[in-house]
């Protein structure tokens, strides 16, 4: 632990606020004496250890902007995480979450979110998740999401929503509240369709991304998309779309099989 401990040393010692202690092969926070007292920090990189627990003292780091535990062993964080009041960056994507405290979407100023990689899905988000309006890019690829809740909605600010990889049956027409989304990644799911209004978002500008391909979609969606994403969004606004739409609903047709095996994900290892 010598490398950790003199890298707070010398934090301390010039009163530096970015904290790099990334592939230091750290397992507990503990085990980094001081790190806690080091109130000025506004960056802190703990990627690639072995950490399976965020203490609550975290939470003592309250100039704290971005904060990164990628890829690490986490199975549950504290709840006083969101009470972070400056943070605004918090990746913690390659964990083992199979749940979020409750409570997790109060955070006042978080503008990123990086879930990506771990086993979370829609009956595991707390009742605030979708309360976080600073948000502007929310990355859930790789977990476990059937369903996407309308209080998607809710986050006016989103420009980048990332699902790629989940088993997403469908998408809720709330999320064409969403009028700043510029980036919306659906591939490798099990969709069919997509509600006719996602075809009023702004995803076929230049600076525009929609991912589609790897799902199930119904032929007139899948011969639009061999043209390109933005052919499927002038198809989800059109007249036909509209009838195919209502009649695929009213049929309630049963969902496409599961394709991946998601048992031998790493997120999966128990500790």
């Amino acid at each position: 632990m010598s490398k950790a401990k003199k890298v707070i040393e010398e934090a301390k010692e010039i009163n530096n606020p970015e904290i790099d202690l990334v592939d230091k092969g750290i397992s507990s926070l503990d085990e980094i004496p001081g790190l806690f007292t080091l109130a000025n920090i506004t960056r802190l990189s703990l990627s690639h250890n072995k950490i399976q627990v965020v203490p609550a003292a975290l939470a003592n780091l309250m100039n704290l902007e971005i904060l990164n535990f990628a890829n690490n062993h986490i199975e549950e964080l504290p709840v006083s995480l969101s009470s972070l009041p400056k943070l605004r960056i918090l990746n913690l994507s390659l964990n083992r979450l199979y749940g979020l405290p409750r409570g997790f979407g109060a955070f006042p100023v978080l503008e990123i979110l990086d879930l990506t990689y771990n086993n979370l899905n829609e009956k595991v988000l707390p009742g605030n998740f979708f309360m976080m309006e600073s948000l502007r890019a929310l990355y859930l690829g790789d977990n476990d999401f059937e369903y996407l809740p309308p209080e998607i909605g809710n986050l006016k600010n989103l420009q980048i929503l990332s699902m790629r990889e989940n088993d997403l049956i469908e998408v809720p027409r709330e999320l064409s509240q969403l009028s700043r989304l510029r980036e919306l990644h659906l591939q490798g799911n099990r969709l069919v369709v997509l509600p006719p209004e996602i075809g009023s978002l702004d995803l076929v500008g230049n600076k525009s991304v929609l991912r589609l391909e790897g799902n199930f979609w119904v032929p007139p969606i899948e011969d639009q998309l061999k043209l390109g994403p933005s052919h499927v969004v002038d198809y989800l606004r059109s007249e036909t779309y509209r009838v195919l739409y209502s009649r695929h609903m009213s049929a309630k047709p049963p969902p496409p099989p599961q394709t991946l095996d998601k048992s031998k994900k790493a997120s999966r290892a128990r500790s």
